[in-house]
């Protein structure tokens, strides 16, 4: 039986400590589409998403109404692109094509971002790999729904640097496609090692080839909650640390079962998984860097801060894992700096670089996330930047991504404002040593020596 208690605990999360069901995702498979006529092709896409998400959008406001908690974003993820459009596609332009096929259809059934315009080229580029991600700048640029994502490195397989140099080149070409609103189109593209294949959060998510045809995963945030839970220990042993951010970390999630199991009895779809990834917002006290700074660093970025991130990161996923059989996707801490006005700040002032975010991404679930950075960064030190990320990933078997975005025509000192949960910051500075007779090289770097357990 619920108690009276906690019905007043869950009211004073959701309305003020911002506890909310992040995204339901529904991940729908594109093989049963391949065509090698590019109309058809099109057309087979645009009617499967709208049959099997054409209620997603309904059910997701109808949960947020019954039970309380707000659903914030209803997404769509597909199988990556570069498999479905290999047989029709022939030029980059044949891509764009598929592109605005899934806006088209992800405006019609009314979800906020639809994820999968993507390629896995960990290990190689196939001639349809090659393709689409020469298609991501036009492709994002001229759609407004559609995430893409690049897998380029993997513990099992190494990294694909012929695949970083590339693209270093394409984010560029990507924030010089929508210059006009501050390279908005990096902030839809982001590169992976080791990404899962069940991820509900954008920009990455895509519905991977070994998941069944249509399934429900839900991601829940919570880092108002965590960091309210947090005030009440203040100058308390890190096991009582420990404790409350894995006691309320399970809280959270079973509210995220809740909605995931509902969602996929009303919609006739399997339930996959329930992602607990504690994603900050612009909102004041919707912030990683506020719970950062409760557990005892004056900000984000001080000396501490990659220790304070990973107990957090490790006490969330062992809440997360008591309360659902089916915790997935990154499920951990992320840490954008244009999403969060907090690591915002702390970026500000100094306290917090690009390399101390680097140094960060070791413990949390993502990586380099939403970084603004001086749009004259040559191309060669994006990749230096991205082959970074990818070695963290690859040596720690540890999922890293790098969503980074050179915003032509400003430099360090200016800001940008993208808007809603993309938040805003100001434009961080990048070493200004070069790399690029190492990023030209070409070819693979081998996989480490531990990924063999065969």
């Amino acid at each position: 039986m619920v108690e009276l208690s906690e019905v007043f605990e869950t009211y004073e999360m959701v309305s003020h400590e911002n506890l909310d069901v992040r995204t339901i995702t529904m991940g729908i498979s594109l093989l049963d589409c391949i065509d090698p006529d590019l109309d058809v092709l099109c057309q087979k896409i645009h009617d499967k998403i709208v049959r099997m998400a054409g209620r997603l959008v309904e059910v997701g406001d109808q949960l947020g109404t019954e039970f309380g908690v707000p659903v914030i974003n209803k997404r769509v993820s597909v199988t990556p692109i570069a498999l479905v459009g290999g047989a029709a596609c022939k030029i980059p332009g044949d891509f764009v094509r598929i592109a605005k096929t899934l806006d088209q259809a992800g405006k019609e059934i009314g979800v906020n971002f639809i994820g999968g315009y993507s390629a896995l080229v960990q290990k190689g580029m196939t001639n349809a790999d090659r393709l689409l991600i020469e298609s991501i700048p036009e492709a994002l640029a001229c759609t407004d729904c559609v995430c893409s994502s690049i897998s380029l490195g993997s513990t099992k397989t190494g990294i694909n640097m012929d695949a970083v140099r590339l693209m270093g080149d394409i984010v560029v070409r990507a924030a010089e496609a929508t210059k006009e609103r501050d390279s908005i189109g990096c902030a839809k593209l982001v590169v992976f090692c080791n990404p899962p294949d069940d991820n509900p959060f954008m920009a990455g998510a895509f519905h991977g080839v070994t998941e069944s045809d249509c399934v429900i995963n839900v991601g829940v945030s919570g880092p108002g909650v965590v960091r309210e839970a947090l005030t009440k220990v203040r100058g308390e042993s890190f096991e009582v640390l420990c404790e409350t951010i894995k006691k309320t970390s399970f809280k959270v999630t079973r509210v995220g079962q809740l909605f995931a199991k509902e969602a996929s009895k009303r919609l006739d779809v399997p339930f996959g998984i329930v992602d607990l990834s504690l994603a900050p917002t612009p909102a004041v006290g919707d912030s990683i860097a506020d719970i950062i700074h409760e557990m005892g660093m004056e900000y984000a970025g001080a000396p501490g801060t990659t220790a304070a991130l990973a107990i957090l990161n490790d006490q969330v996923k062992k809440g997360g894992v008591m309360a659902s059989s089916y915790v997935g996707g990154l499920s951990g801490a992320f840490i954008p700096v244009t999403e969060d006005s907090s690591m915002a700040e702390a970026a500000a002032i100094g306290a917090l670089s690009l390399e101390k975010l680097e140094a960060m991404t070791c413990v949390c679930s993502v990586g380099l996330d939403m970084i603004a950075i001086p749009g004259d960064v040559p191309a060669t030190t994006i990749a230096g930047i991205i082959a970074d990320e990818m070695a963290i990933g690859m040596v720690n078997q540890k999922t890293t991504a790098v969503r980074i975005i050179p915003v032509i025509g400003k430099t360090v000192g200016d800001t940008v404002q993208f808007g809603g949960l993309l938040g805003d910051a100001g434009i961080m500075p990048v070493n200004r040593y070069g790399c690029a007779d190492f990023v030209n090289r070409g070819g693979r770097i081998p996989a480490p020596i531990h990924s063999f357990k065969n």
